[in-house]
């Protein structure tokens, strides 16, 4: 059995963050770290655009305060304001601290680190290394990692989680190399898996993005907080679906429909391509449902709308956005310093996640905790996004609460003993999982079903929602699950089966989605991302608290739990 006093599994920002504020804490504990892409491969070197903080280096009438109320109005008043307050209090300390690691930030003519523009901060606090931010950070941290020592065991998929008696207690994982089965058990386990924008057929997130942390948890009868929220990117790039940083907006670039206007101003004139991204998201797509989109040959009536960045002159956009204009050049033969970019929304984020306090320990409900479980990052809800998350917001929080979790997981684990439980148990329960997949004989293809499951969440639960569609969503999704049953695999070897991984793979997505289906259609009201056409206002009385719901074989139960309000009184959003 593998053994360590603390487990992490995931590679990404969060994950490397507590990490190293463990072994920063006390370098004589053991760390293992998991992930099914080498760390350097996570989803968060995807992330362009930067990090918000208040260090007043381009606006010295910023505060915390300021980008608090920011975050608060941009979540729809749905985030916990005391888990925000710490965000933001704490944002210009960490950024500092990653500075001071290597992180190569980009500069004012000066030398102080540079601060732009982002969507709804109405502060310029966005630090920023070009367009590769996520990149510069997460190659810093992983090389602290190697400097302390951290065990690191990539290219390993994590299983189960292992809890009894309400404590976590350790994981089964599998080596994807050869698929050696391994039990592993830990004082503390920590989850910073990331989201699951491969539940949908158009997204920003990378192939690893399947929910796999949070379907896990669901599996041990622990809820999942605001699945509903699923943030829609204003800029896919169409028709791939990979992200075209909001950065680009933030350095002056305009979005026009086919007319060539600049349509925001219709949607909200005093912030205009830089309102928050549900508002921006709903408003492209209404342009294209009124016929005032794009077809590739330039014609009106089409599905995309343009990203323009021409008047930003060549030397702007090669120097503060250059991995735009080559995602733009590369993947669809768009030179953006002639010609604008097409684009439409792309699913990005999950608001919603794993129920937490600001420790990061996860909650067995509203009022208690699980001994020995903490999450960070996307696949978290502390909740400092609410309904919808600003720009810039993601980063930091993998930061600020990755380093929080790995100091409260520190202080935790202190004079614990290692857990005990049955290891064969779960070794011949994992062996015989992987097996019965191998041998399955099954009459659908995994690529087919996934597809098929993909399709259904984007048509019934995408940017617009209402009950009759997302009650479709369910249905379908019930003939979905059935045929997941009956996948079989061409490839029955042990040496890195891809098949193998993608059928464990469904099985999250399936359970992520039917989680969201139903949260949704719970949801009553139009809050943030989340925007129901039968219910077309936000509705407080009724539905200013948190979702939290239940995963089982019987379907999905929905209970709530209260938000925290202690600083801003919710109001009229409005831009």
């Amino acid at each position: 059995m593998i053994e360590h006093d603390v487990l992490i599994v995931g590679g990404g920002l969060a994950g490397c963050r507590a990490a190293l504020e463990i072994v920063r804490t006390d370098p004589d504990l053991s760390v293992g770290l998991i992930a099914k892409t080498h760390p350097i491969r996570s989803h968060s070197v995807a992330a362009q655009g930067g990090m918000a903080a208040t260090l007043k280096n381009v606006d010295e009438t910023d505060s915390w305060e300021a980008h608090a109320f920011d975050t608060v109005k941009g979540s729809d008043y749905l985030a916990d304001q005391d888990a925000v307050a710490i965000l933001t209090q704490e944002a210009p300390e960490v950024v500092i601290d990653l500075e001071h690691m290597g992180v190569l930030f980009s500069r004012l003519p000066d030398g102080r680190i540079a601060q732009r523009a982002f969507g709804g901060h109405t502060h310029n606090r966005t630090c920023y290394a070009a367009d590769k931010t996520g990149h510069a950070i997460l190659h810093e941290l992983v090389s602290n990692l190697m400097k302390y020592g951290v065990t690191l065991y990539d290219e390993w998929y994590v299983m189960r989680l292992i809890m009894e008696e309400n404590q976590a207690k350790g994981l089964v994982m599998y080596n994807l190399i050869d698929s050696e089965i391994q039990v592993a058990r830990a004082k503390a386990v920590m989850f910073a898996t990331g989201g699951y924008g491969r539940v949908f057929n158009t997204t920003s997130n990378d192939f690893a993005s399947t929910g796999d942390g949070l379907a896990m948890t669901a599996a041990v009868g622990l809820p999942l907080e605001d699945m509903e929220f699923v943030q829609f990117h204003p800029t896919g790039l169409y028709p791939v679906g990979v992200l075209i940083s909001e950065a680009v907006r933030g350095e002056g670039a305009y979005l026009l429909n086919s007319n060539g206007d600049r349509f925001m101003a219709d949607y909200a004139p005093s912030r205009m391509e830089l309102a928050p991204r549900d508002i921006t998201s709903r408003a492209i797509m209404r342009e294209v449902a009124a016929g005032r989109g794009l077809h590739p040959d330039g014609t009106a009536g089409g599905p995309h709308v343009h990203l323009d960045l021409r008047h930003m002159g060549k030397e702007t956009i090669m120097q503060r956005v250059p991995f735009a204009w080559e995602e733009a050049h590369r993947l669809v033969g768009v030179d953006a310093v002639y010609d604008p970019m097409p684009v439409r929304p792309t699913a990005h984020y999950s608001m919603g996640g794993i129920p937490v306090n600001t420790d990061g320990q996860v909650r067995r409900d509203a009022n208690s905790l699980v001994e020995g479980f903490f999450s960070a990052g996307e696949t978290a809800c502390v909740s400092v996004h609410g309904g919808n998350r600003l720009g810039s917001n993601s980063l930091l929080e993998c930061v600020v609460y990755g380093k929080r979790t790995g100091a409260a997981i520190a202080k935790y684990i202190s004079n614990k003993p290692l857990p005990n439980f049955n290891e064969q148990q779960y070794l011949q329960a994992a062996k015989a999982r992987l097996q019965s997949l191998l041998d399955q004989p099954g009459e659908h293809r995994i690529q087919a079903v996934r597809q098929e499951f993909q399709d259904c969440m984007t048509e019934h639960c995408g940017v617009f929602r209402n009950a009759t569609i997302l009650q479709a969503g369910l249905v379908k999704l019930q003939s979905i699950k059935q045929k997941a049953t009956q996948v079989y695999l061409d490839d029955k070897n042990t040496c890195w089966n891809t098949e193998l991984t993608e059928a464990i793979e469904l099985q999250s997505l399936l359970t992520i989605g039917e989680v969201i289906l139903t949260s949704a259609l719970n949801r009553k009201e139009s809050r943030g991302a989340h925007y129901r056409e039968d219910y077309q206002t936000r509705d407080d009385p009724n539905f200013l608290k948190h979702t939290l719901a239940y995963h089982s074989r019987e379907g999905v139960k929905v209970d709530s739990m209260p938000v925290v309000l202690n600083q801003f009184e919710p109001k009229e959003r409005k831009y």
